[in-house]
């Protein structure tokens, strides 16, 4: 697991920031949710953490993902004709073929 720097907050104590990145303890979490979501309108991701470990990542709402649109890379990307086709050592690994000798 990376460990990463911290920095105390002066404005608010107890917050802790890593270049963009709020660390916080869930139950301090529950106490300042909303300062919590002012970080993350700011841009920054904040990490909640139960006993020192990562657990969830808090991050802005980017709104829905737009309608995909079949067929939209067609031509771009391709299938080789063996894609279905497994190797013999594969599939004698797998027991769907008798091992060769």
């Amino acid at each position: 697991m990376t460990q990463f720097p911290i920095e105390q907050d002066q404005t608010r104590t107890g917050l802790c920031y890593n270049k963009g990145v709020v660390i916080r303890n869930i139950s301090q979490a529950k106490a300042e949710l909303s300062a919590l979501v002012e970080e993350v309108q700011k841009g920054n991701e904040v990490i909640l953490a139960k006993a020192g470990k990562p657990v969830a990542r808090l991050v802005a709402y980017r709104g829905p993902i737009g309608p995909r649109t079949p067929g939209s890379m067609a031509g771009r990307i391709w299938i080789a004709p063996d894609f279905d086709t497994l190797p013999d050592d594969v599939a004698a690994a797998f027991g769907m073929r008798e091992p060769q000798s």
